[in-house]
């Protein structure tokens, strides 16, 4: 019996690998890019293609392990999550209100040390942010909140309560 389990579970994790779901790569340039309405000076470039950008653009870099079954749905599942809450190739596309929150929720984040995620920085260990990087990402996420604030009204940033 369970020779029989086995060989169900093994054909099972044989035919699962023909299954991949869509690589999350885009080609040419990124029209609604954040970097097209903010400042992003290259230190800050470089931290979000180190640390964020896999989860939160529109083209991740993949490890060799994503060409296996489960671990792609799961990665997929990730990548489609972290998009869902910012992605920074379709920034410009959102709202002044989801940006400048957005902008918020980046210091809170970083700051609380809940980005990157643990599982994230498992097997990329060069995505951990230093006390460095923190502060740089923060003061850069602030400074951009300063510049909407000093172009738009405060009621097309932040609902009255």
């Amino acid at each position: 019996m369970i020779k029989k389990i086995l060989a169900v579970l093994l054909i099972a994790l044989v035919v699962i690998q023909l299954f991949h779901p869509k690589r999350n790569k885009s080609e040419g340039d990124q029209l609604n890019y954040i970097g097209n309405s903010f400042s992003v000076p290259d230190d800050i470039k470089s931290i979000l293609a180190r640390s964020c950008n896999d989860c939160h653009s529109n083209n991740s870099n993949y490890p060799w392990y994503a060409n296996v079954q489960p671990v792609a749905w799961w990665l997929n599942h990730h990548i489609k999550k972290g998009k869902s809450e910012i992605n920074f190739d379709e920034f410009t596309n959102k709202s002044l209100r989801f940006q400048y929150h957005k902008f918020e929720e980046i210091t809170e984040q970083v700051k609380e040390g809940k980005m990157p995620i643990k599982s994230y920085t498992w097997t990329h260990n060069d995505a951990v942010l230093s006390e460095a990087d923190k502060n740089k990402l923060m003061a850069w996420a602030d400074a951009s909140r300063e510049s909407m604030k000093s172009k738009y009204p405060m009621d097309s940033l932040v609902r009255k309560k």
